[in-house]
């Protein structure tokens, strides 16, 4: 099965969707979005990640940025921060270049390492769509964190492939829908951009009335 274009999700959707299937959903099915700190620091790093212009060649290595990738299969498309190309023997051949080549992702993020997969998740689907477009494999990628500014190698194994591709069917049910999924509010919600849009107490109380009152309740009081 092979989604159509006008149905491609965003593969970043899938660091939003493992965090926060609500905050995917506002973002991705209802285009709400905010910014804050955070999220303006990490736009800042990933724009100077995907200078085009700033493309280079080390020797037998090969920097490629803002590579656009997509597959039909998974139904996402998106673009890499880096891809590196190293010449080795038993590469694959690149259009264009002499030799055969390996191919590295490599995706930046601002702040630290993450206990959860969601940067994972998001790097594999990227190394998922390389495989498809250039027809390899590709074992490992790495994510580069801005505050230890140090490399995490990540492993594509067949746990976190067959991952992506759960979460993935499931956005894809999710968007077909056109359904945005309640929320259990907990510590995250308050780092979370979208806390004022999202009204995680309105999701926590039985319906919309009873939020209602309560907001009610407390403007009372504080007359």
């Amino acid at each position: 099965m092979e989604y159509r274009e006008e149905d491609w999700l965003q593969i970043s959707g899938l660091q939003h969707f493992s965090f926060c299937r609500r905050q995917w959903a506002l973002i991705h099915i209802e285009q709400q979005w905010a910014e804050n700190l955070r999220t303006t620091e990490g736009k800042l790093m990933h724009e100077r990640a995907h200078d085009a212009s700033s493309s280079e060649r080390r020797g037998k290595l090969l920097i490629v940025r803002d590579l656009r990738v997509f597959s039909a299969e998974l139904g996402i498309s998106g673009a890499c921060d880096v891809v590196e190309f190293r010449q080795v023997p038993d590469g694959i051949p690149l259009r264009g270049e002499k030799g055969r080549w390996s191919v590295f992702p490599v995706e930046y993020k601002h702040g630290e390492s993450k206990e959860n997969d969601a940067d994972r998740l998001q790097l594999c689907a990227q190394a998922m769509c390389l495989e498809k477009m250039l027809g390899t494999v590709i074992p490992a990628g790495a994510l580069f964190y801005e505050t230890p500014r140090r490399r995490e190698a990540v492993e594509f194994d067949a746990v976190l492939r067959e991952k992506v591709c759960r979460m993935l069917d499931e956005m894809h049910a999710l968007f077909r829908r056109g359904y945005t999924p309640k929320v259990k509010p907990n510590r995250s919600c308050n780092a979370c951009s979208l806390k004022e849009l999202c009204l995680p107490r309105l999701c926590r109380n039985s319906s919309a009335a009873d939020y209602l009152n309560a907001m009610l309740g407390e403007e009372t009081e504080m007359q």
